[in-house]
């Protein structure tokens, strides 16, 4: 299969046998790990509607692992519009798995009670398995193997509260059916405060996409007439 032509402001060569392989190769390692460690993980809300995926991390960490096995199809066929279909899903899931890296550390920060109840914390091996990895490989698939994203500020904030109101309501169902949060940040705010909660990670999403693409450019160099 012929391979396409790559980017001028794409650093490395992807798709690709060599570097663009065994990063992905390596992401979907990780991410699986992790998945396993989940699956030994014994805890109420497995047992729960929605299982472990009432956590915006699982959510996140799913759709990491689906972009990096397109992206290693990619790398093992050479084929364009399995890279394109990689790039596609990186822009979703890479600012979100940025997202989930600012909010969990930074609550964390404030107060580990509010992402988790002291009886489920983790240690920190797994914590940055679920919660930096993601986002690590994401990023360095991004400004190493990836053209410049061309995803524009309204269709990135339009994404981005799309993606945070779809997560609302399904936690909201979820706690229909079991009658708690998965967060408990979650039960100590109000109706009007979790919306304004959802509000204001969709426009640091948003912003983690902007980073995204301007690091991108940094990295890679920026075109002439965006100087």
């Amino acid at each position: 299969m012929e391979q396409m032509v790559r980017h001028p402001l794409q650093r490395l060569a992807s798709p690709s046998r060599k570097i663009s392989l065994l990063l992905h190769t390596a992401g979907i390692a990780s991410f699986l790990s992790s998945f396993r460690f989940l699956a030994q993980w014994e805890a109420e809300i497995a047992a729960a509607f929605g299982g472990h995926f009432q956590f915006l991390t699982i959510i996140g960490l799913s759709l990491a692992l689906f972009t990096f096995v397109v992206g290693l199809a990619a790398d093992l066929t050479l084929s364009p519009a399995l890279f394109q279909a990689k790039n596609s899903l990186a822009v979703c899931s890479a600012p979100l798995e940025v997202l989930i890296t600012i909010l969990f550390w930074g609550l964390c920060a404030i107060d580990k009670s509010l992402v988790f109840p002291p009886e489920s914390e983790l240690t920190l091996i797994p914590n940055l398995g679920f919660h930096a990895a993601p986002g690590l490989f994401l990023a360095l698939d991004l400004l190493l193997l990836s053209p410049p994203w061309t995803i524009e500020g309204f269709a990135a904030v339009a994404l981005s509260q799309t993606m945070a109101f779809l997560y609302w309501f399904w936690v909201e169902y979820c706690y229909k059916q079991n009658g708690w949060y998965p967060y408990p940040i979650f039960a100590l705010l109000n109706t009007w405060q979790r919306a304004a909660l959802f509000t204001f990670s969709a426009f640091l999403m948003t912003g983690s996409t902007m980073l995204l693409k301007w690091s991108h450019g940094k990295v890679n160099g920026v075109p002439a007439e965006t100087e």
